[in-house]
């Protein structure tokens, strides 16, 4: 299905610390971290807050453990600050995952974003762009790519739950209005789930542009219980909302089928973040290897 030395499989340190929840794995190690990972049987990894920031450093300790870097999100304001700030804050971000051997780099538009407001209905108060903010949007991630492309890597876009660029709809709207050979896509299951939307229907429709794939589960009961108590975001991470592949509702068989198809390359980074003094990291990272090495054979 997969070709072994194209796909990669990688894990995200959210699990062990979460980065917008400090206090979900406040007392997780960076070295644990990546050290469960390798055990787990993942050889690659996104970049959390807990990570040394010299990439000496970095380096060191994970050649010692079998990791790479992957990937890791950066925060556009496009919409909402002049393109100079958002351009400065990614050429330094872009040259930090250039220099660890990364490939692509994760890009979310958080202009009026709520994914980070503790008691904002997730789904009652989304962001929705104007026109005018659409075409700063397209715009901006365009120069983005080109900025990127500078080092030979690109950009993805992640559609993401609580932003201007969650439903399928959202998606369609972006990717017309943007080249498609400088804004590529990240496809991740469990948002588009958690939105209502089919992943496959995404998949099939932009196959050819997706360039970096998130791998989350959604436990439909909680979901159920998101939208009846109107929670945010944040708060349906804590109430465990997110799990990994094979622990959830998705069917996972025929998007893998899909991707196979298309001959997808790249990383497949499993990104279930959950409250690890509940959902033991290292327990879920090992259930997680094992449900994509029995559905992959990778």
């Amino acid at each position: 299905m997969f070709d072994k030395a194209e796909v990669h499989l990688g894990i995200a340190p959210i699990a062990w610390t979460n980065d917008d929840l400090p206090e979900l794995g406040g007392e997780n190690t960076f070295e644990q971290c990546v050290s469960e990972m390798a055990l787990a049987g993942f050889t690659g990894s996104e970049v959390g807050n807990k990570y040394p920031k010299d990439t000496a450093v970095l380096k060191k300790a994970l050649e010692l453990r079998g990791i790479r870097i992957a990937s890791a999100w950066f925060s556009s304001f496009l919409t909402t600050r002049p393109f100079e700030e958002t351009a400065a804050a990614f050429i330094q971000h872009r040259d930090f995952l250039n220099a660890m051997g990364a490939k692509v780099i994760v890009v979310a538009e958080q202009g009026h974003s709520i994914q980070g407001m503790m008691d904002t209905p997730v789904f009652d108060a989304k962001p929705v762009f104007t026109e005018e903010e659409w075409k700063k949007l397209a715009e901006g991630l365009e120069k983005l790519g080109k900025l990127a492309q500078e080092k030979g890597m690109n950009i993805v876009y992640h559609h993401h739950m609580g932003t201007g660029v969650q439903t399928t709809a959202e998606i369609d709207k972006l990717m017309e209005l943007t080249n498609p050979t400088l804004v590529y896509l990240l496809f991740d299951t469990g948002h588009l789930t958690f939105s209502g939307e089919n992943p496959e229907t995404v998949l099939k429709k932009y196959a050819a542009r997706i360039k970096h794939v998130h791998l989350k589960d959604i436990r439909q009961a909680v979901l159920a219980k998101v939208k009846t108590e109107k929670m945010s975001f944040l708060q349906a991470v804590k109430a465990g909302v997110f799990t990994v592949p094979g622990d959830g509702m998705i069917d996972f068989a025929p998007l893998f089928a899909e991707l196979g198809k298309h001959n997808y390359k790249g990383w497949f980074i499993v990104e279930a973040e959950q409250d690890p003094a509940v959902a033991n990291p290292l327990e879920y990272a090992i259930k997680a290897r094992q449900y994509i090495k029995e559905k992959t054979s990778l």
